[in-house]
């Protein structure tokens, strides 16, 4: 069931949630690395090239929009896909999160890793 170069990187720090999709997503047939804050996902996405990034908001170093504003910058970073994983809701979510293109906003208290698969699969067309 791989799919050739469907790629996901996972910038959570929580590394209980970490390993769970990591496990989860690699058994769905993703290639799937993880990093614990937005400093090592930008040296994660620079050498892996995700075609999606699971994005949690909160985390030391830096986080998750902050992150994100930085890879909106760039070219390849400008068209990647961007699913925010997190437990904020969409009002405690920083206001800038709403000019940094995301393809969803999923909290994680809301949805099952089985939903969050899918959610995953439909983003990258495999639905």
């Amino acid at each position: 069931m791989t799919v050739p170069n469907q790629r996901i990187a996972i910038i959570e720090d929580n590394l209980s949630i970490q390993q769970m999709y990591v496990f989860k997503l690699g058994l769905s047939g993703y290639s799937v690395k993880a990093a614990n804050n937005g400093e090592t996902g930008l040296e994660l996405i620079n050498t892996f090239r995700p075609d999606l990034i699971l994005l949690d908001l909160k985390m030391p170093v830096m986080n998750g929009d902050e992150m994100l504003q930085l890879l909106r910058a760039t070219d390849y970073g400008s068209v990647i896909k961007v699913i925010i994983l997190t437990n904020l809701s969409r009002d405690e979510a920083p206001r800038r999160l709403q000019m940094l293109h995301v393809d969803r906003y999923v909290v994680k208290a809301h949805h099952t890793p089985k939903q969050v698969t899918d959610i995953v699969a439909e983003v990258l067309g495999r639905n």
